[in-house]
């Protein structure tokens, strides 16, 4: 694995340690955690997105494909990771327990 790799997924791990530390919370369901994130991961590509522009009719014109951009690349890794969950279902749940 290369570093690029290996720093990807090191600050993955961290935004899931986020969620696990809140998902401590018996207060908070687990539900509302992942919305939240969702939210979060939204917003920052929002603004993350906008920072390649001059002015709002240029982000605006761009919308749409920006949008098909991420949709595509969310639903690529969450495609990916639901497989991987159901391959290692048993493994995986136990080590949650």
């Amino acid at each position: 694995m290369s570093e690029l790799d290996k720093a990807f997924y090191q600050r993955a791990s961290e935004l899931i340690q986020v969620a696990n530390q809140q998902n401590q919370d018996p207060k908070l369901k687990t539900g509302e955690i992942s919305a939240s994130f969702m939210y979060g991961l939204a917003r920052y590509n929002a603004w993350f997105g906008s920072t390649s522009f001059d002015s709002k009719e240029q982000m605006q014109s761009k919308k749409q494909e920006m949008m098909e951009y991420y949709i595509e690349r969310y639903k690529e890794m969450l495609e990916s990771n639901m497989d991987d969950y159901i391959e290692h279902f048993d493994h995986y749940r136990a080590s949650q327990k």
